[in-house]
C-alpha cells in the first residue's frame, strides 16, 4: 500500500471522490411540507417537491436527504442559489427537535484560520409538540478514538481530544499517511445521536456528520469546499463507524 509524500497534499476533491460508497441510501421526502423554527436564525418553510428539489421560504434549491434513524432525518441543502454555501438540517417527527449547521466558504483564505466556517442553531419543527432534551453543545465524545470506513479505499481514524479540537489520520486512501488536528464541533441530537463537524486548517474544507452510535454504527454526512480548480463543491458522505475504544482523564480536564 502505497504513501504519498508528506508535500503531496491531496485537494477535497481528490479524497472525497468514492467517498460516500457506504453512505445509506437516499430518502424521497416528495410531497412534505415541514416548517422548522431555529433559535437565534432563520424561520424556513420547506416544501419538498421532488426526491431531489426543495422550495425553501420561496426559494428552489436541490436537497439531498437520508433517514438516519425511522424518526431522523439528515437533509442538505447544497445551495445553488447562494454561492459557497450549505445548509444542514437534522429533525426528528418523534421528538420534533433540529438542528441546523450552515457551511460558508470565504472569500479569501486567512493564514491560522479554516476558510469554511460553520454556524450552528437548535430548533423545532411544526410536526407537534417538542419533547426530550434539548439538543446542544456535548463532551461526550472527548477521549474516544473510532475507525470510519467509507468505501473499500476510504479508512480514516479519528481521536476526539477536546471539545474544540479532533485528530485524524488516513489509514487506506489517496491521503494514506496524511494527518491533522483540525477545529471540531460537536453537538448531541439525541440518545447515540451525535453532530460532528470539522473544519480543517490546511485546505478550504468543512464537513457535517450524524455519527449514530446505537446499534447502527454508521455516519452520514456531506463535505463543502474548494476543489483543485478553486472551485466551490459539494459532496456526500458516509459509511461505518468502528470503536476502538476511549481514555478518560483523571483530574484536569481538556477545553
Amino acid at each position: 500500500m502505497s504513501t504519498p509524500p508528506e508535500d503531496e497534499w491531496r485537494t477535497y476533491d481528490e479524497f472525497a471522490a468514492g467517498i460516500a460508497t457506504y453512505r445509506l441510501p437516499n430518502a424521497d421526502l416528495t410531497g412534505r411540507e415541514l416548517v422548522v423554527a431555529l433559535d437565534d436564525g432563520p424561520m424556513l418553510q420547506l416544501r419538498f417537491e421532488d426526491a431531489t428539489h426543495v422550495t425553501v421560504n420561496g426559494v428552489r434549491d436541490p436537497y439531498d436527504a437520508v433517514a438516519v434513524r425511522d424518526d431522523v432525518y439528515f437533509v442538505n441543502l447544497p445551495l445553488t442559489s447562494v454561492e459557497r454555501e450549505a445548509l444542514t438540517l437534522v429533525f426528528s417527527t418523534t421528538t420534533h427537535r433540529a438542528l441546523g449547521v450552515l457551511s460558508v466558504i470565504g472569500a479569501e483564505s486567512v493564514e491560522g484560520t479554516p476558510q469554511v466556517a460553520q454556524t450552528f442553531w437548535t430548533g423545532t419543527t411544526n410536526g407537534g409538540e417538542a419533547t426530550g432534551e434539548v439538543p446542544g453543545p456535548s463532551r461526550d465524545l472527548i477521549g474516544r478514538r473510532n475507525l470510519y470506513r467509507y468505501s473499500p479505499n476510504h479508512l480514516y481514524e479519528h481521536m476526539y481530544v477536546s471539545s474544540q479540537r479532533y485528530a485524524w489520520q488516513c489509514l487506506e486512501g489517496v491521503q494514506r499517511g496524511h494527518g491533522d488536528m483540525d477545529l471540531s464541533t460537536v453537538w448531541k441530537f439525541d440518545e447515540g445521536l451525535y453532530l460532528f463537524c470539522f473544519r480543517e486548517f490546511r485546505i478550504a474544507v468543512a464537513s457535517v456528520w450524524l455519527h449514530d452510535f446505537g446499534l447502527a454504527l454508521r455516519t452520514t454526512g456531506i463535505f463543502l469546499g474548494l476543489n483543485g480548480e478553486g472551485n466551490s463543491e459539494h459532496s456526500t458522505a458516509g459509511g461505518h463507524v468502528y470503536p476502538l475504544g476511549s481514555v478518560t482523564y483523571p483530574d484536569v480536564q481538556p477545553v
